[in-house]
């Protein structure tokens, strides 16, 4: 059995093949060994070697996606007169955006590949048919919208910010804004500078988007933020899919095989050196969570969980999924929903919503519940809406770029303060155009018959755990030290039209006061492989390790996608591990030379712990450069036994010629 497929069923391709960008060099539990330090340099407890691979595969649990309960240039719109009997709202301009977060010097970077060709145009949000020239003398916009630019300014190509105005004032506009792509959004958004934070704080990204059923488009990367240059050095990126396509055909497919959109996903961040931590999914609910390699020996307990609200709780279309884990010692968890829509069931997602909370349990001595965690990531289709206010008005704030006009009518703003289920959850401020309704395929809001009034149904929120006194729940201490949350950017990506929601994307800076950045494993290798007999891996245990002896060290090719994504494997099984542990001595495997891979890369080791379904313990990348000849072990005893066979022929001959008499020569003709 392959070493990580016990208990969920794997449906990621474990390919990971191919050429990759040069990896970087992380911190974390990367250790080298001594360059003065041979092979056999100092002696190491484990008894035998092992020779390589062993008869079966060991078991290990899996990210399979089910739910376990534990574990070109716009057209311009035309200008019309408002409609009679409505009068002209006063606008006003939004406040002004915080201020960028300090550079971190010192951060880490890594190589990129090369982004993708940018948009011709940055496109916007069209409303239908009531722009306001009706508005009187044209108004400066305010450029805090890049995504949702009114045309006629797309048209005069200016856009951005002169130097800060004063409050209360509207900024000039005075950049001439050229050809603007994805990336260019976090130079113009004041919550969305894309610059690296504070010295030390770790970036996590989170991204919801109601993908309504369709296929996933050619290209994520400006969703993600990864094309932003080395500055946005992301540490993990959380993301959360509604309504991906579960009629009966797809499923049966997702069973045996990774669904489209998380294969997308993968494919797109693993040459960011992203691997898949978790997955969870629930009909067409999905959630993923991503992490650098580099971090994955410490995030440890990682669980999912889901719920089913559709139906009265029987089916799951709507809902919540959640991944928790330990990230550096504190308990973080991370719930996508799919709450009821219409503008009349405020009252039904509350109930949901409550539900959830108190449905979802997990297991260990802390961290049982979704608010008992440190910090809790809550996001998805909320379906909240915009109250009271006409659609024509809604779609003039809009178009006129003072969303301010409408926050205090959004449903989930309202709730925040009157919902005690909802206290002390934060959000960024709606700085972009609502997110729903679209016309599939177009930047403009709904045009048929129902004319559904555009609102931010796509929401994104977080709430810190108040620092606890004492000891906690059934006696233990709660996470180590307290953390602070900073949200850096907060915006929608305009440029994706496969749906009739706008995804929506936030980047968070968080702190911690302090981390547990000690591995569970730390393994030892030597810089490069070049001989069978090289390839030898010591490792040390940490005090209070729960070692199995279903554990495995696996070899990834840079670049891999998850931990089943290894080339090879060895068991983690020393004759002496328990002394080992327990006396904090080295134990050693050796992997044999069927199992390495042939030619040159670069490769790193992951301890695969079982007991914990994650990875305890990685390496910095090392090389791989085995010799080429013969490939496969076939190969190798077929040449030995051709070259056994010309050695034999030549000595035949040999002795046959010794009593063989002289050949008769004849004599040339005269």
């Amino acid at each position: 059995m392959d070493p990580a497929r016990r208990g969920s069923a794997d449906r990621g391709s474990a390919s990971g093949a191919g050429s990759r960008p040069g990896p970087p060099r992380g911190p974390g539990s990367a250790v080298r060994l001594p360059p003065d330090a041979g092979v056999s340099a100092a002696p190491f407890l484990g008894g035998g070697v092992p020779g390589g691979r062993r008869s079966s595969r060991p078991d290990g649990h899996g990210f399979g996606n089910g739910c376990p309960r534990r574990a070109g240039t716009e057209e311009r719109p035309q200008a019309h007169t408002p409609p009679e009997g409505l009068p002209l709202p006063a606008l006003l301009s939004p406040g002004p955006g915080g201020p960028p977060s300090p550079a971190a010097p010192g951060r880490v970077t890594f190589p990129a590949p090369a982004p993708p060709e940018r948009r011709e145009m940055l496109p916007k949000a069209e409303s239908s048919d009531h722009i306001a020239a009706w508005a009187g003398p044209a108004v400066p916009r305010a450029p805090t919208l890049p995504k949702a630019v009114s045309s006629e300014f797309l048209a005069g190509g200016w856009t951005g910010l002169s130097p800060r105005a004063e409050p209360g004032e509207l900024p000039v506009l005075s950049r001439p804004l050229g050809r603007l792509g994805p990336s260019d959004v976090c130079d113009l958004l004041p919550d969305c500078p894309g610059r690296a934070p504070e010295d030390g704080a770790f970036r996590i990204t989170v991204v919801t988007w109601n993908v309504g059923t369709a296929m996933p488009p050619n290209d994520v990367t400006s969703l993600l933020h990864l094309n932003t240059g080395e500055t946005n050095d992301v540490d993990m990126i959380a993301i959360g899919l509604q309504e991906v396509n579960s009629k009966i055909n797809k499923r049966l497919k997702d069973a045996l095989f990774t669904d489209q959109w998380s294969e997308l996903f993968m494919d797109v961040l693993s040459p960011f050196h992203f691997i898949l931590v978790s997955t969870v999914r629930m009909q067409g609910v999905i959630l993923l969570v991503f992490a650098k390699y580099y971090h994955l020996p410490f995030l440890q307990d990682i669980q999912t969980d889901c719920t089913r609200t559709g139906l009265g709780g029987y089916w799951g279309n709507k809902g919540g999924v959640s991944v928790r884990l330990s990230i550096f010692g504190h308990m973080v968890c991370f719930l996508n929903c799919h709450l009821p829509a219409h503008l009349e069931k405020a009252e039904q997602r509350k109930e949901d919503f409550a539900t959830i909370l108190h449905m979802q349990q997990f297991e260990g001595p802390v961290a049982n519940g979704i608010l008992d965690h440190d910090l809790v990531f809550w996001f998805g289709d909320l379906n909240f809406r915009i109250e009271s206010l006409d659609i024509c008005f809604v779609k003039y704030a809009i178009d006129s770029n003072v969303l301010s006009q409408l926050w205090e009518k959004d449903q989930l703003n309202i709730a925040k303060s009157t919902w005690p289920v909802l206290r002390g959850f934060q959000e960024g401020p709606l700085n972009f155009p609502p997110t729903f309704k679209f016309d599939v395929g177009t930047n403009k809001y709904d045009s048929s018959a129902k004319k559904r009034k555009p609102a931010w149904t796509d929401r994104i929120l977080w709430k810190i755990k108040p620092p606890s006194k004492g000891l906690g729940t059934g006696g233990h201490r709660p996470s180590q030290g307290v953390l602070s949350v900073s949200q850096l950017c907060y915006c929608s990506h305009m440029e994706y039209t496969v749906s009739d929601h706008k995804p929506v994307a936030a980047i968070f800076a968080v702190q911690f006061a302090s981390k547990v950045d000690k591995p569970l494993v730390e393994i030892y290798v030597a810089d490069e492989w070049s001989r069978p007999e090289q390839a030898v891996v010591r490792y040390k245990m940490a005090v209070g390790f729960h070692r199995s002896s279903w554990d495995w060290i696996g070899l990834y090719r840079v670049g891999f996608r998850h931990p089943k994504d290894y080339v090879s494997y060895v068991w983690a099984r020393s004759d002496d591990g328990e002394r080992c542990l327990e006396k904090q001595l080295y134990a050693q495997v050796m992997f044999s030379e069927e199992a390495l891979p042939k030619g040159n890369g670069e490769y790193i080791l992951g301890y695969y712990s079982n007991t914990s379904s994650s990875i305890a313990g990685v390496t910095e990348p090392f090389q791989v450069s085995t010799a080429k000849r013969f490939p496969y072990p076939g190969q190798r005893r077929a040449a030995a036994l051709q070259t056994a066979q010309a050695a034999a022929q030549k000595r035949m001959t040999v002795h046959l010629s010794s009593w063989l008499p002289n050949p008769v020569v004849p004599a040339r003709a005269r």
